[in-house]
C-alpha cells in the first residue's frame, strides 16, 4: 500500500493521515452501542428505516420517470 504522504506531500499527507486516524478511533469507540433499546423502540427504527427506503426508491422512481419522458 502507499502511504499518502507519498502522494500528497509531506505537509498535506501527515495532515490527512492524523484526520483519517482520529476519525478511525472515533468510529472504534462507537461501533457498539452501549444502551438498550427495547422492543417497540427496535421496531420503531426498523419501521423508519424501511420507510426512508421506500422513499428513495420512490424518488428514484420518479426521477427515472421524468428523464425518460413520462409525465
Amino acid at each position: 500500500m502507499v502511504a499518502i504522504e507519498s502522494i500528497f506531500g509531506e505537509r498535506i499527507g501527515s495532515a490527512i493521515h492524523e484526520s483519517t486516524e482520529i476519525i478511525t478511533r472515533i468510529n472504534r469507540r462507537y461501533a457498539t452501542p452501549k444502551i438498550k433499546l427495547s422492543k417497540g423502540a427496535k421496531f420503531a427504527l426498523l419501521f423508519l428505516r424501511l420507510y426512508l427506503i421506500f422513499l428513495v426508491v420512490l424518488l428514484g422512481y420518479k426521477f427515472w420517470t421524468i428523464v425518460h419522458g413520462g409525465a
